[in-house]
């Protein structure tokens, strides 16, 4: 009994060992130290991959210009290279966008003539039908009236002042000069100075239009002008056509459209014409014949063109990049640059944006004065002007051979 008593107490106490083991948290293993990753070589340095870049996006202009290209061909008319650097507007439109023919149709004809090709050709799609036209102020709001122009504003149609622009967009003054003077001197010795000088005896069968009253917007601005220097007005201009038959009467005025070759001839040695193309004729002659610009003192009116493109225009996308090139800021200087010296419509905007340099401006003569009609008044004028020249003058003013 003594020995199994003392047996108990050591069975108890392994069972009590054996129930705390049983209890304690297992060990957990120990972690290895951590080894520094390792580092990739100049062989193994990952290379970025490229990333693709944004297509360049076409301008409004480019796409007008794939448009245009594929028509490939611009048909103008009434467009003389030596009127308002016509002939450096029409090469630089060429240069800058190749691949467009330029089509140039009856390049001495007037604004009337422009419109009745338009009629004439609404159903005709080949090189006879005009897609553009630039015509006299006054003709803007007829040709609209009849639907012969479609509606289009350039990107600078904001620049372009409200009173020479259709609101809607169907045509836009671009350039404007003042009547003129363009006197052949090596053959007339006392320059005329004012309209009143042109009634002399001295200027008999001296003195020529540049156009036929009847359809020439730049005549019919002569015969307004005349107007407002006899005590009439650009909307009433009958003075006007007593002062042309007094004049065709005395034997002063030639019955033929005068232009520059007439003038350095002797057919026409005093031309009335707008500053613009008289200060261009000069340069082209080159002192041979010598020729002075004389600005009438009184009289002075300001003959502001449109351009607008025809409702029937075969090539309509090579129509809108022309006009967007004009009214560019590259097309409005070839008109302000000898030989142009046409002042553009743009000129103010561009002035103040610095654009246009001193020396260009300095070489155009003063316009201090001069009358800028309303196209109400222009349109009422010419009315009277094309209805009254034959019986109130009776000189048929024809091209010459």
């Amino acid at each position: 009994m003594k020995a199994l008593a003392r047996v108990m107490p050591i069975a108890v106490l392994l069972l009590v060992a054996f129930a705390i083991m049983a209890c304690a948290p297992a060990a957990q293993p120990t972690a290895a130290p951590p080894t520094a990753a390792p580092q990739p070589t100049a062989m193994t340095q990952p290379t970025a991959m490229p990333q693709p870049t944004a297509a360049p996006q076409m301008s409004a202009i480019d796409k007008l210009y794939e448009e245009a290209k594929k028509e490939g061909m611009l048909t103008t008319i009434a467009l003389p290279h030596d009127w308002c650097n016509y002939g450096g507007v029409i090469e630089g439109f060429k240069k800058k966008y190749p691949g467009i023919t330029v089509n140039e149709l009856n390049p001495d004809a007037g604004s009337g003539d422009e419109i009745e090709a338009i009629k004439a050709n609404k159903d005709n799609k080949g090189p006879q039908a005009p897609d553009v036209i630039d015509v006299g102020f006054a003709f803007g709001d007829s040709a609209k009236a009849e639907g012969l122009i479609q509606p289009y504003k350039v990107a600078t149609w904001d620049e372009i002042p409200a009173g020479a622009k259709d609101p809607d967009g169907y045509w836009y003054g671009d350039y404007y000069g003042v009547m003129a003077f363009m006197v052949n001197t090596d053959v007339v010795k006392n320059v005329p100075q004012d309209w009143a000088d042109l009634l002399k005896p001295e200027y008999k069968g001296q003195i020529g239009m540049s156009g036929d009253p009847r359809t020439s917007n730049q005549a019919i601005q002569t015969v307004q002008a005349a107007a407002l220097a006899n005590g009439g007005t650009v909307a009433e201009p009958s003075k006007g056509l007593e002062y042309f038959a007094a004049m065709n009467k005395a034997g002063n005025l030639v019955p033929l459209i005068a232009n520059n070759a007439s003038v350095a001839k002797g057919e026409t040695p005093i031309r009335m014409t707008w500053d613009y193309n008289a200060l261009a004729g000069r340069d082209s002659m080159q002192g041979n014949p010598k020729i002075e610009v004389v600005v009438p003192k009184s009289g002075k009116i300001a003959g502001v063109y449109v351009q607008a493109i025809s409702a029937y225009a075969p090539h309509p996308n090579a129509a809108k990049l022309w006009m967007e090139y004009l009214y560019s800021d590259e097309g409005q200087l070839i008109w302000l640059s000898p030989p142009g010296y046409c002042h553009p419509i743009r000129q103010d905007a561009m002035d103040k944006a610095g654009k246009i340099p001193a020396d260009l401006k300095a070489k155009l003569p003063s316009t201090e004065g001069a009358v800028f009609p309303s196209n109400a008044d222009l349109v009422a004028g010419k009315e009277v002007v094309v209805k009254g020249w034959d019986a109130a003058v009776g000189a048929d003013i024809k091209a010459g051979q």
